[in-house]
């Protein structure tokens, strides 16, 4: 596959695996700095491995002596001992939006592009810490799905179709944007996944109704679920903009955001449908993380799940 031309607009395999080196500084554990926006939510189900604390009770025969707590053991007069539980492997998936409407940036990258690169940054910090990293891919047609897997090369190759699908996008005529594959996206990956995982949704949620609550909410029952919402900031703030050329690909119009209040009407649209998917999300205890396309995608991973302060 040939290069593009401009990693802003269309991304490459090359691109999201040099990623790798930068996918550092923020982790989606439980455990959080105080800065995180992970940071207070729910005790997770998810612990990664090695050994977690699971109970104190009275010592038994032929309980190792290594683990008497001798402090609970002074102060009550009966032995007692802490028990251990060895903590378990947890698989991770990505779903990720590739869709006409994430075909959009104004400044630095696409959102496609972004979301792009916020599964690769996942893909090598999961895979750093050890644990299993899968995906769904999405466009408007069509959905792709990989098992978790530790293979680097596995996860090279669902990047490669990553960039693959991030390749496809265009405007094109007659070509249309289909809202209901959020929700199919969300589908396929409950009649699959099992108990304990962790799915990240990247997404400009586009499409987000009733029915992706419904399943969102089935899935996190036995899982955490952690949401990345895709946004540019010309979204939020169309008014400072003098001129907007559109097109569908046949026809162009350029259109003034200052005319009978358009801008003002556009903004205040996309933060009432923003506001609704964060407060539906953070109703039911899901962390939502936005990232927007002007600003390296590291950073503000860094920044928002490792709680460190991002100088400009």
């Amino acid at each position: 596959m040939a290069a593009p031309a401009s990693d802003d607009i269309y991304t490459n395999l090359h691109a999201l695996v040099r990623l790798r080196y930068t996918a550092q500084g923020f982790s989606y554990l439980p455990r959080q700095s105080v800065r995180s926006l992970l940071s207070g939510r729910k005790r997770s189900r998810l612990r990664g491995r090695g050994l977690d604390f699971d109970e104190l009770r009275h010592y038994r025969p032929g309980d190792d002596i290594r683990t008497m707590d001798w402090r609970v053991t002074n102060r009550t007069g009966k032995p007692h001992v802490r028990v251990y539980t060895e903590e378990r492997d947890r698989p991770v998936i990505a779903i990720v939006d590739q869709r006409l409407p994430m075909f959009f940036g104004s400044q630095h990258k696409m959102k496609s592009v972004v979301a792009a690169e916020v599964a690769a940054i996942t893909a090598w910090r999961v895979l750093e810490v050890g644990d299993r990293i899968g995906a769904i891919l999405f466009n408007d047609e069509r959905c792709l799905e990989v098992k978790p897997t530790r293979s680097e090369r596995k996860v090279m190759g669902w990047l490669g179709d990553l960039a693959d699908m991030n390749n496809e996008l265009s405007v094109t005529p007659g070509r249309s944007s289909n809202p209901a594959a959020l929700a199919q996206a969300l589908q396929l990956l409950e009649s699959s996944i099992g108990h304990d995982y962790l799915v990240v949704l990247i997404s400009d949620f586009y499409g987000w109704d009733a029915q992706a609550l419904k399943i969102i909410r089935s899935i996190s029952q036995h899982n955490d679920i952690i949401c990345s919402l895709i946004f540019d900031p010309l979204e939020r703030d169309i008014s400072r903009a003098n001129n907007l050329v559109v097109s569908d690909g046949r026809y162009q119009l350029q259109i003034d955001p200052h005319e009978q209040g358009l801008g003002e009407k556009f903004e205040a649209s996309f933060e009432s449908s923003m506001a609704h998917v964060q407060g539906e999300l953070k109703r039911h205890r899901i962390p939502v993380v936005p990232v927007e396309t002007s600003t390296p995608v590291s950073d503000q991973l860094r920044e928002k799940l490792g709680g460190e302060r991002v100088l400009a």
